[in-house]
């Protein structure tokens, strides 16, 4: 029986088939396998692939893009055209920001009690995992745990990030910041804006990391270590102590090699104020300069010096000094080891929301 006989017999069926045809060949046709997900956002509300687990109570935003074998919990929440690419998945009481991308393998969330907040314009690398359990054994099961993380972060393949260890405590992730591959940040740490960690950088529980910050790759910065803002920590170095900011460290057993002379140029730091911070430098650490007196007897000195008290670089430096436990020094100074019991954090502002 010819063909045009069979469809003169059933039109209905002809029709249907013609049209899958047309509108398959419009949706897929000249799109490249890379492209394929973003013209989708175009042709689209939203796209949700067939064989992607999609719960009927999830938060689908309008110009979401989930690819195959994606799954999707019941109580997460995905913020306006999102990309998931195949085999990435979001669970629990999970939030995604507008804008965000998970490429394939990446996982956000789990079931646990608490919640993970993902900002805007993230981007969540290859079979990286974000808000997941975290690995302290103090942890109680079924306590609530808690993950948040600001806006236009670019956290790279492999890297593992976990939630808090306590209903009490966050783990927080601030704004820009580059996060390159394999690195890992443990429960309830504090990073600020803009910093760059370059691969295999672990970060232990409780660690804070102010702005500006830069690590080299392979580094490891031991549990409740805070290092400061436009530091610079050299690469396969295992940090013990605090990183004052300003400085750059580096060793087996960190210690402290001078100002981060580089970082501050590229950060906009005018000649005066570098000018400023090397004399304040000299005349707190290096042990030929040092008066008799302690450590906070330096710092008084420098706070009432005329031609550096002034200047803000310095300003900000002193009151972040006020702070707590071992700096990183370098070997062979005799100088106090520990500071005063006060601390005044640094954490990002979503830390001090209540949530």
């Amino acid at each position: 029986m010819s063909s045009s006989l069979l469809n003169a017999r059933n039109p209905l069926s002809f029709l249907l088939r013609t049209f899958t045809l047309q509108r398959f060949s419009t949706t897929l046709t000249h799109v490249s396998d890379e492209n394929k997900f973003n013209a989708t956002l175009g042709t689209n509300p939203s796209f949700i692939h067939p064989t992607a687990i999609v719960h009927p109570n999830a938060v689908i935003g309008p110009g979401v893009s989930i690819g195959p074998f994606c799954t999707i919990g019941s109580s997460a929440k995905l913020g306006n055209a999102c990309q998931l690419y195949p085999g990435s998945h979001v669970f629990g009481n999970t939030e995604l920001g507008d804008q965000c991308i998970l490429m394939t393998g990446a996982v956000v969330g789990d079931d646990l009690p608490g919640r993970t907040v993902i900002g805007c314009n993230n981007v969540i690398g290859h079979h990286a995992v974000v808000g997941i359990k975290c690995q302290d054994m103090k942890y109680k099961l079924g306590d609530e745990c808690f993950l948040y993380v600001g806006d236009n972060n670019e956290i790279r393949e492999h890297t593992s990030i976990h939630r808090s260890s306590k209903p009490s405590e966050r783990t927080v992730i601030g704004d820009n910041n580059l996060i390159m591959g394999s690195c890992h940040i443990a429960h309830d740490c504090k990073v600020g804006n803009n910093n760059i960690f370059a691969n295999n950088t672990l970060l232990a529980g409780h660690v804070m990391v102010e702005d500006y910050a830069h690590t080299a790759g392979a580094i490891v910065v031991h549990q409740f270590c805070r290092i400061g803002s436009f530091s610079f920590v050299g690469g396969g170095s295992v940090v013990s102590q605090d990183v004052p900011k300003y400085m750059m460290v580096s060793g087996e057993r960190a210690e402290l090699r001078g100002l981060n002379l580089e970082g501050l140029r590229r950060r906009g730091f005018s000649v005066t104020e570098i000018k400023s911070l090397r004399t304040a430098y000299r005349k707190i650490f290096m042990s030929t300069e040092a008066n008799s007196g302690g450590f906070e007897d330096r710092l008084a000195e420098v706070e009432e010096h005329e031609d550096l008290a002034h200047v803000p670089a310095i300003l900000e430096w002193l009151l972040s000094h006020a702070m707590i436990p071992p700096l990183c020094f370098q070997a062979g100074l005799n100088i106090c080891m520990h500071l005063t019991d006060s601390y005044r954090p640094c954490v990002h502002p979503l830390f001090l929301q209540s949530y």
